[in-house]
């Protein structure tokens, strides 16, 4: 293949993972068909076909995405030299963002890896998932060794309870027309987690 046919391929395998996106945070899960994908991308079917085999590979082709953009940044986040307090609110920050750039995603990815009961997508999906988890533990576990904050506190506790903001803000996003407030979203969940941490 061609160095020119490989970045069409790309760029055509981008626009198509999008697409999906948009369809499913516009219209639903349930519109999501190939005619409309096609329609959207404005390609035939067949074409859709050419750049992702099955509905799976698009699915697959999104989860790489998540891991390759959304962990590594945040992995990026945990890992560098600022404080834990502003760590932990970049991390946030970077993880809404993603989501209102991906609107639709965790509905995509949650729904379809189970309702497949493909062990692979499930698998990856538990490894994004518990990768988060991870991370933001790591931060927390650093302002606890650094006596920022209660040394009572189960950082794995804390990360659970973290990973239902970004959750519930994509569920919220989607079904908020008028949009929501980034710096606000960001402001008060990073409070909220502060407290709990404090506490």
């Amino acid at each position: 293949m061609k160095k020119t046919e490989r970045l069409e391929t790309a760029i055509r395998q981008k626009q198509i993972k999008q697409a999906v996106l948009e369809i499913i945070a516009q219209e639903g899960l349930h519109n999501l068909s190939t005619r409309n994908l096609a329609k959207k991308v404005g390609l035939t079917e067949g074409a859709i076909f050419r750049h992702f085999p099955t509905k799976r590979d698009i699915i697959k082709g999104i989860m790489e995405d998540v891991e390759n953009e959304l962990v590594a940044g945040l992995k990026e986040i945990a890992n560098g030299s600022l404080s834990p307090e502003e760590k932990l609110f970049n991390f946030l920050c970077y993880h809404v963002q993603y989501l209102k750039a991906n609107r639709g995603i965790t509905i995509l990815l949650f729904s379809e890896a189970t309702h497949l009961g493909d062990k692979e997508l499930i698998g990856r999906l538990r490894r994004i998932f518990s990768d988060q988890k991870g991370l933001i533990a790591k931060i927390i576990k650093e302002g606890i060794s650094e006596n920022i904050w209660e040394k009572n506190i189960n950082p794995s506790d804390v990360a659970t309870l973290y990973m239902g903001i970004p959750i519930t803000f994509n569920i919220e996003y989607i079904l908020n027309k008028k949009g929501i407030n980034m710096k606000n979203f960001c402001r008060r969940m990073y409070e909220l987690v502060i407290n709990v941490l404090k506490n």
